[in-house]
């Protein structure tokens, strides 16, 4: 029988080190990554996206990195695409005996790869939208319940807008073949940091990415036709500065101060997604840190992969 490919998982916290733990793997066993994180998807959103785009290239060979700067702002880049975009990517890195490495903090990403989600492509349907049109809020929140029972994304309560489409994809996914994934066998490696020096990485990141311009591209993106609503739903950062240059916030001190205090709380709730995992039965492999020395042991281990060219 034909060994399943192996898939290394890389997953954590913001601000704990999972890229350059990544990057690091990626070179030092042949690897590619794939970018499991919602907002990475998008052209144009760096700074409020940390994507650290330089440890890519610098610091050794270039690591090839997929599902980054795949997509417009002014669309929806869905789950549906984020797992069709995984499966085209695993099966081209496998293709030329690489390994796979899935990097990122988007919870819903990382477990729809690892739990085999079934999901269907979805077109706009005028007809459907027609009919939902007709409804409240309320009342389109319990169509969506009733469609989706075991609802994966809360935030497709977000707006009216999101809880039609997600109505409109659940109808499809009951006609429509669901999206083949791959088979594999995977190894998740988390990597964290004890609180209080998690706390001060993400105030010392926020900063240096305020330093390096993340306003200004915020600014940017405004004079280019994003509009605030679109912003509110790009995340923390991209949420906050927006409040902040409508005047809704009154200092950058604070700004920093109130966003620093958003990103911490939400990287507590990254960490309680992957604990849930742990708790349903999946094996987890926990560093302190991007500990390169013990993650490349743990590779060794459990999926017997060596660095390229056979070396120890």
């Amino acid at each position: 029988m034909t060994a399943r490919p192996k898939l290394l998982v890389i997953a954590g916290p913001t601000a704990c080190g999972k890229t350059r733990l990544a990057v690091a793997l990626a070179r030092a066993f042949g690897g590619e990554i794939v970018s499991a994180d919602s907002r990475q998807a998008y052209r144009a959103l760096d700074l409020c996206a940390g994507k650290d785009l330089e440890e890519y290239r610098t610091g050794g060979p270039v690591v090839p990195v997929h599902l980054v700067d795949v997509a417009e702002l002014s669309e929806e880049f869905s789950l549906f695409d984020f797992v069709r975009g995984f499966a085209r990517a695993f099966w081209d890195i496998c293709a030329h005996g690489r390994l796979p490495i899935l990097c990122g903090g988007t919870g819903l990403y990382l477990e729809a790869v690892l739990r085999g989600y079934r999901l269907a492509e979805a077109a706009p349907d005028d007809s459907l939208r027609a009919e939902l049109s007709q409804l409240s809020a309320e009342e389109l929140k319990e169509r969506l319940r009733a469609e989706k029972p075991r609802l994966h994304n809360v935030s497709d309560f977000g707006s009216r807008e999101r809880t039609i489409r997600a109505i409109e994809i659940a109808v499809a996914a009951r006609t429509r073949p669901a999206l083949e994934l791959p088979a594999f066998e995977p190894l998740v490696i988390g990597v964290s940091l004890p609180r209080p020096a998690r706390k001060l990485r993400i105030r010392e990141r926020l900063r240096a990415r305020l330093a390096a311009g993340m306003l200004e591209e915020v600014r940017r993106l405004l004079d280019a036709g994003v509009t605030h609503p679109r912003l509110e739903e790009l995340g923390l950062e991209c949420r906050f500065i927006s409040r902040f240059l409508r005047g809704e916030i009154p200092s950058q001190d604070e700004l920093e101060e109130r966003l620093s205090r958003e990103i911490y709380l939400f990287s507590k709730r990254q960490e309680a997604w992957l604990r849930r995992w742990e708790r349903a039965g999946m094996q987890i492999h926990w560093l302190e840190g991007p500990d390169v020395e013990r993650a490349s042991a743990v590779v060794r281990e459990v999926l017997g992969a060596r660095p390229p060219g056979g070396e120890s």
